[in-house]
């Protein structure tokens, strides 16, 4: 990421703006602070950190923006109006090779709108290369195909191929799929695939298929939907069976070697290898409940100098969620910046809470609207309300 070295930084009155960047106001914590910046309509955190005789200036990882142009300007900037002695620099502004570069890709705030109006819409887990996910998309062109997938260059490279072959029913997000799912609504998916996740071995929280997902997958399939796993692990496969295995008014499916007209690349590999291939289909009938979620994330008036009197890194677990108060930083005014991670376990939420002696509010962005968040949300209230910041 864009980045610079400087052996003295100026302290500098803000706001302050240059070249159309603002650098608004500040906070700091030690050696670190966070410079509140604007740039090219977006807004994000730059970090200005102490380490040994020289300043580290990038931006902020929980704050940054889609746009690397707007990091690049910003930290151009900075370095032009408070800098002095740079040792190093990685801030070069290019312009992008493709303005259109990301076509299909959405945000999680875009997806219930897109979907509405396909009477047919399948999900794709971990799409990779996207061969499967392409095919269905060719094969079943009034059907949306969505595909959710953590490796951002997977999703480049699919939304490139989308665009070559001229398809307009496909939808890619560049996010962890457990946090998609629950954004979802009830009965509104018709077939869900999960072909070669990661097994995760030795680190089993960390696969998608879990009691959880296998709820979740009910509750969003229709009346016959169908969840797909394949995967060439058999533990994996024997773990999905028994996640899937006690949901009701639903049925298992299992084949080995099925022979499917489409196939990954490395699906071709493990076959020369003469590796086995299982299936793992589970059938859903019924409707499911809507869930009923409304929250705010608002809260009430704040004892200001209880909270920073009593904060302390701490974290607190309940059974479905969790809250970790992490870091705290003081603003020249007084005020103060904390940042927290809160919701799920396997999707949580990290954000920063600007207080005032006025307000509470959720810098940037409010958290998904998830029965987790929602959960997370009031005990956070509740603890800063009552000033439970101290273990």
């Amino acid at each position: 990421m864009p980045n610079f070295l400087a052996k003295n930084l100026k302290d500098i009155k803000l706001p302050v703006s240059f070249d159309g960047v603002e650098f608004l106001w500040e906070a700091k914590n030690g050696d670190e602070k966070l410079i509140y910046t604007k740039a090219l309509n977006c807004e994000f955190c730059l970090v200005a950190k102490r380490s040994g005789d020289k300043f580290v200036i990038k931006c902020d990882k929980l704050s940054r923006p889609a746009r690397l142009d707007a990091i690049q300007i910003a930290l151009e900037a900075y370095k032009q109006v408070f800098a002095t002695d740079i040792i190093s620099q990685a801030t070069a502004v290019k312009k992008p090779k493709n303005i259109n570069s990301s076509e299909y890709i959405i945000s999680s705030d875009e997806l219930i709108d897109k979907i509405d109006g396909y009477d047919n819409v399948f999900v794709e887990i971990g799409f990779g290369s996207g061969r499967h996910l392409l095919y269905q998309a060719k094969s079943n062109p009034k059907t949306l195909i969505i595909g959710i997938e953590v490796y951002k260059p997977a999703c480049m490279q699919v939304d490139n191929l989308a665009r070559l072959n001229g398809l307009k029913n496909i939808l890619l997000l560049n996010l962890d799929a457990r946090l998609v799912i629950s954004l979802l609504r009830s009965n509104s998916i018709d077939r869900l695939f999960l072909h070669f996740p990661v097994p995760w071995q030795k680190s089993k929280m960390r696969r998608v298929v879990s009691d959880q997902f296998a709820m979740e997958c009910k509750r969003i399939l229709k009346d016959g939907g169908k969840f797909e796993l394949r995967s060439d692990d058999r533990e994996y496969a024997d773990y999905t069976i028994g996640c899937f295995m006690d949901l009701k008014k639903a049925s298992i499916e299992i084949y080995k070697n099925r022979f499917l007209e489409v196939s990954s690349k490395y699906e071709d590999r493990w076959i020369r290898q003469n590796k086995d291939i299982y299936d793992v289909i589970c059938s859903f009938y019924g409707n499911s409940d809507e869930l009923s979620l409304e929250c705010e994330f608002e809260f009430a008036k704040p004892n200001l100098e209880l909270i920073k009197s009593n904060f302390t890194n701490q974290t607190i677990k309940n059974s479905d969620h969790f809250i970790h108060l992490e870091r705290i930083y003081h603003l020249l005014d007084g005020g103060i910046l904390l940042r927290v991670a809160f919701g799920s376990f396997y999707r949580p939420e990290h954000r920063y809470l600007l207080i005032t002696n006025d307000s509470i509010l959720y810098l940037f962005k409010k958290p998904l609207l998830t029965i987790e968040n929602i959960k997370a949300h009031k005990n956070l209230e509740g603890m800063l309300n009552a000033s439970h910041c101290r273990s």
